[in-house]
């Protein structure tokens, strides 16, 4: 940080260079608990779209229930049932296993990944169900395999479809994060309630990290605009 930088914030009370570090820190962890979560729940949700599409009972029905108990339970309490219920698991502190969930940014990512998935699940079956039938008996008619209708025509198609309803999700996984505090990640929350703490100024404290949530927020916003400019510049007219 450039010395001027920190000689205009030590003039402050609150916002010093000590604090808006911490802020810094708490924003980092924040980006990766969030771009983690969103980057393996896209990944895992396509397949299960899919396949929750598919009229097979046996094949859709576990899909199904899966995104109905996600969906309908709040995120709050997932975290706590997978933070503290992974602690309560027989013989799993002798593990190689408990390495990794004793730090509590796993047990969170992992909440945040299962609840992720269940709704972009869902977003993309609606979006996939919604393909247009044409498209399908087009991409039949010039002898298209399943795989590959559904790899070139049916998954782009959808996409367009599903992009406006999984930037609300991407947004809302940003601010649902701020629930990671609870079981002791210093994020963004984390962050100001540790200098609410120390300078007993909770408007200052959460009143800025209101102001980086916005911006982030509306960081997401342009990109996914630019994102739709670029896959539907097809709908725009000539003129």
């Amino acid at each position: 940080m450039p010395d001027f930088i920190i000689q205009w914030l030590n003039t402050h009370d609150v916002f010093t260079a000590t604090t808006m570090l911490h802020y810094w820190d708490g924003l980092v962890t924040t980006v990766q608990l969030v771009f983690l979560s969103l980057v393996i729940g896209l990944v895992l949700s396509v397949p299960l779209a899919i396949l929750r599409t598919m009229r097979n009972p046996f094949i859709s029905g576990p899909i199904w229930l899966y995104t109905y108990v996600f969906r309908g339970t709040p995120l709050l309490i997932q975290l706590y049932i997978i933070y503290y219920g992974i602690a309560q698991i027989d013989g799993i502190q002798e593990t190689f296993w408990w390495t990794i969930f004793r730090d509590p940014f796993y047990p969170a990512l992992l909440a945040f990944v299962l609840n992720t998935a269940a709704y972009t699940t869902e977003i993309i079956r609606g979006a996939l169900e919604a393909t247009p039938y044409g498209e399908v008996e087009a991409a039949k008619a010039y002898g298209m395999s399943w795989f590959m209708r559904t790899r070139r025509i049916i998954l782009p198609s959808a996409a367009r479809r599903a992009l406006q309803a999984y930037s609300n999700e991407v947004i809302f996984m940003l601010h649902a994060s701020a629930i990671a505090s609870v079981v002791t990640i210093v994020d963004l929350t984390g962050a100001a309630r540790d200098i609410y703490s120390r300078f007993y100024a909770p408007f200052d404290a959460f009143i800025a990290v209101a102001l980086m949530y916005m911006a982030l927020t509306f960081t997401i916003i342009f990109v996914f605009r630019q994102l739709e400019k670029r896959m539907l510049r097809h709908l725009k007219p000539l003129s």
